[in-house]
């Protein structure tokens, strides 16, 4: 049996808003089993009563840090410390970082060059050093539209047709507007290429193995839960699907 995978979550409490908290959760759940959840901050900080609320539900250990100075690096500080702590200690196979600050990323290529992978949460505002750094990294903003959509289709479900609740619900970027993002164009097209086989088809679970190594995407951040999903939707790729249709492989388009 596969040995369950153990995450840290550890929370600036300062840059994040605590509504995508459960978002972040049930995203790592993918990937194992969150064990360490600490959120950092000055929790006699007014700013923080939203997080507050969310730390007994989620079983999450405040971390309290005043403000010796004036800004948030105390905070920071007590956050690398922990999480060299925790690396030191090879009890954690994977990170998962919830902050839009990019004083951080030194911290994640550091937990990388250790070889493991760390998952990061962050506001649109995060610069871009930092979620390019991460293995994989999340908008919290989608994960928060997620969760509101998911409410909205709960109370309207006594009332709403199937077909009104699919409309709803599709806040999925288009095929038209996906192809325009040259980004993810390119990291999809060199992800194929990269890892064909002999007949020219790549496996998918191999070409989201490659994007995985070489970048921070995910599809949560178009909207959609799958790879396979932006695989469909962008259309310019050729689909295989083989085992019983459980099983797909994907090629280049051929350009006229």
């Amino acid at each position: 049996m596969e040995k369950e995978r153990k995450i840290a979550l550890l929370i600036d409490c300062d840059n994040v808003s605590p509504k995508a908290i459960d978002g972040v959760i049930s995203e790592l759940a993918k990937y194992g089993v969150v064990n360490i959840r600490r959120a950092y901050g000055n929790w006699k900080s007014p700013q923080l009563q939203g997080w507050e609320e969310k730390l007994h539900p989620y079983a999450i250990v405040p971390v309290q840090q005043f403000a010796y100075t004036n800004g948030k690096n105390a905070t920071d500080a007590a956050m690398i410390i922990d999480a060299m702590d925790l690396l030191y200690s090879k009890q954690i196979d994977a990170f998962a970082l919830m902050t839009s600050d990019s004083d951080f990323t030194p911290l994640v290529m550091r937990i990388l060059a250790d070889g493991l992978k760390v998952y990061g949460f962050g506001e649109k505002k995060t610069p871009l050093p930092f979620i390019k750094a991460c293995s994989q990294f999340i908008f919290t903003e989608k994960l928060v539209e997620s969760e509101e959509l998911a409410e909205e289709e709960e109370s309207e479900e006594s009332s709403e047709s199937q077909k009104e609740k699919g409309a709803k619900s599709a806040k999925k970027q288009p095929g038209n507007r996906l192809k325009q993002d040259r980004w993810l164009v390119r990291l999809l097209s060199r992800a194929v290429e990269q890892t064909k086989e002999d007949d020219g088809w790549s496996h998918l679970g191999q070409v989201g193995q490659y994007i995985s190594n070489n970048s921070s995407f995910s599809p949560v951040n178009y909207g959609y839960k799958k790879l396979s999903e932006i695989v469909r939707a962008i259309g310019l790729f050729e689909i295989d699907m083989r085992n019983n249709n459980k099983v797909m492989y994907v090629k280049n388009k051929r350009r006229r």
